[in-house]
């Protein structure tokens, strides 16, 4: 069974950074692209980052820059480090495996004085 779990969400005021992480069970990450999504009240999920199982990196234009996305084939993880953090980064944060059903649950980022 493939479970995606997200961790390191948090308030963090304008200008601040954050990393977060997707550590994988039942599924090797390094095989498999992997993406970050994010969803804002009232908007649609939209693609953040992704990362092909050859390690290339994709970004969205409102992050490119600011965040980047790894993989540590190790931990069998994947991080979204968030710097610059401006309050429309505010959204759950969703991780999930290229092409498939697999999600986890999210993680919470907050970008607020």
């Amino acid at each position: 069974q493939v479970q995606l779990v997200e961790s390191g969400g948090a308030l963090v005021q304008p200008g601040g950074s954050l990393r977060l992480s997707c550590a994988a069970s039942g599924i090797i990450f390094s095989y498999n692209g992997v993406g970050w999504y994010r969803q804002a009240p009232g908007n649609k999920r939209e693609l953040v980052a992704s990362i092909t199982s050859g390690g290339s990196t994709n970004y969205a234009d409102s992050v490119k820059g600011r965040f980047t996305i790894s993989r540590d084939s190790a931990k069998n993880t994947v991080y979204l480090q968030m710097n610059s953090l401006k309050p429309e980064d505010t959204a759950v944060y969703y991780c999930n495996v290229v092409g498939t059903i697999w999600w986890g649950r999210g993680t919470q980022v907050t970008v607020s004085s």
